[in-house]
């Protein structure tokens, strides 16, 4: 839930990439953080351990501007994916605004992609939270390794409500950013409900 300050005239909402391990969540936030003017952007902030896992987070604020005289920020997280976790995954969502689920486009990984939407849902849902109407975009990623599971079965398994979906390159930085802006709109829209 997006936190007002009055005071300052600031409008925060949290935004979770959110997704199996090594599918690409980090790589989408480091990406960002090069990507964006210094001054829309503050530090990256990154738990990782010695094989450049994601251990708890990463964390980078941004600056969308003013909407009707406040400023509007967009607090961006990754969580780790590894199923240990699943405490981690719970407290870094816990008031979500928006969620871009980052999806592994490889095969061998269509099975960890379905368990962690599901996780996302139930979680969502124990929040007390609706998920069909959680703003949420996909990122189907790592779509320049060889053979990726094509878009029209991933869609069709991943995504049955049929939200923004983009096919990703993070490593390259392909696709990233759309899906940015796209989670940054929808919950935007959100708030204006």
């Amino acid at each position: 839930m997006a936190f007002i300050n009055e005071q300052t005239k600031e409008v925060n909402c949290k935004v979770v990439y959110y997704g199996p391990p090594r599918c690409g969540k980090s790589t989408s936030l480091r990406y960002i953080y090069e990507s964006v003017k210094e001054e829309k952007r503050g530090e990256l902030v990154s738990l990782a351990g010695k094989s450049d896992k994601t251990l708890f987070f990463d964390f980078v604020p941004l600056s969308l501007g003013k909407f009707k005289n406040y400023q509007i920020r967009l607090h961006l997280y990754t969580v780790p994916g590894d199923v240990a976790y699943e405490s981690a995954r719970k407290i870094i969502s816990k008031g979500v605004d928006g969620v871009v689920c980052v999806a592994d486009s490889q095969l061998e990984k269509l099975e960890s992609n379905l368990q962690s939407m599901m996780e996302l849902k139930e979680m969502v849902e124990e929040m007390g939270e609706d998920f069909e109407t959680l703003p949420l975009v996909f990122q189907y990623n790592k779509r320049d390794l060889a053979n990726p599971v094509p878009i029209g079965e991933l869609r069709q398994l991943l995504n049955p409500r049929k939200v923004p979906d983009f096919e990703t390159v993070a490593t390259q930085g392909r696709g990233v950013y759309d899906a940015l802006k796209a989670i940054a709109k929808e919950v935007l829209k959100s708030l204006r409900k």
